[in-house]
């Protein structure tokens, strides 16, 4: 019987060279298949930093924070419910920016060292003449399409010093800042804050004075904003690797004051009587108080104002309606 020997080429391994190539083959194929792993991206040269979500978090708290102090700051001093919620988060370009205000407007720039670059308080003008009006203790209503006197430049500067006040408090988590308030502007394109084609952060606002409603926005240049961001990271992550037990200590501190049972005052403002005054005081005698009808009460506990409240009534009782309550400062929590 002949047989037909046919030679067989082997691969080093023994294996023959033909199983090699179909596994080459096959690899082949699957690298065509799938995408490359290292593709190139686009780059924006307009936007060359970009917030990540980890700082839209961080400022978005630090803006919550700043929106709640300013309720009840304009709320107090305003005489007025007053209401000012976070409405989006966004980056932009100062040209981008400058172009969706109208004219005119009120522009306040400020400086906020630090950090380097101009930040804007933007707000509508008319919301800013209700304001004023409130202030002289006025009810309002529809206010006169002008620009400001010089008195009520005055009077509004004052209170963009106290917004200012609360911007520092909103934003010490992340860098205590010194502000210092510009002239106020009312025309979007005579304010040189940046570069037209340099980034920044825009927070916007729902703000609510009275009957009059607007959008405010905070522009802040975004370099600066993202390199403190990031150093703050890098100094809590360092401080939690020096102490890991910081954040169950802080908790059992918090939850064991959780407990604990203090008297709450609600009061109206304080007047002040001479001591024959109250000598004489009897049933009948009528006690005028300086408090407004629509103004806020004050809720206390140990001496610290803590919230500002509305009487109402519950049921068949007295109650007070919390308008806003005060946060614990960052500083505080930061000890804990």
């Amino acid at each position: 019987m002949n047989t037909e020997l046919r030679p067989r080429l082997m691969f080093g391994s023994g294996q023959p060279i033909r199983d090699h190539v179909t596994a080459i083959n096959i690899a082949a194929k699957r690298a065509l298949a799938s995408p490359p792993r290292d593709a190139p991206v686009a780059y924006d040269f307009r936007r060359p930093t970009k917030l990540s979500r980890e700082h839209v978090r961080a400022l978005q708290m630090c803006c919550e924070l700043f929106g709640k102090r300013l309720t009840t700051l304009l709320t107090g001093s305003l005489r007025q419910v007053c209401h000012i919620d976070l409405v989006s988060i966004e980056q932009q370009s100062y040209e981008e920016y400058v172009t969706t205000l109208e004219s005119p407007t009120i522009l306040a720039p400020f400086s906020i060292d630090p950090l380097q670059g101009t930040a804007i308080l933007q707000f509508a003008l008319s919301t800013a003449m209700t304001s004023i009006d409130h202030l002289l203790g006025g009810p309002g209503g529809e206010q006169p399409g002008r620009t400001l006197t010089d008195t009520e430049t005055g009077l509004l500067n004052d209170l963009m010093e106290q917004m200012l006040s609360v911007l520092r408090y909103g934003f010490e988590s992340m860098a205590p800042m010194k502000t210092k308030l510009a002239p106020i502007e009312y025309n979007p394109q005579f304010v040189q804050a940046a570069a037209a084609t340099d980034a920044v952060v825009v927070a916007s606002f729902d703000l609510t004075v009275g009957a009059s409603s607007c959008l405010l926005t905070l522009c802040l240049p975004l370099s600066p904003v993202v390199a403190q961001l990031q150093a703050e990271r890098a100094q809590r992550s360092h401080r939690d690797q020096e102490d890991p037990n910081r954040d169950a200590s802080a908790r059992k501190v918090r939850d064991g004051l959780g407990g604990v049972e203090i008297d709450v005052v609600v009061q109206f403002d304080a007047i002040a009587l001479d001591t024959s005054r109250l000598l004489t005081l009897a049933e009948g005698d009528v006690i005028k108080l300086t408090h407004r009808v629509n103004a806020p009460l004050t809720v206390e506990a140990g001496g610290t104002t803590f919230a500002h409240a509305i009487a109402g009534k519950s049921g068949e009782r007295l109650a007070a309606l919390i308008i806003e309550p005060l946060q614990t400062q960052p500083a505080t929590q930061e000890r804990l």
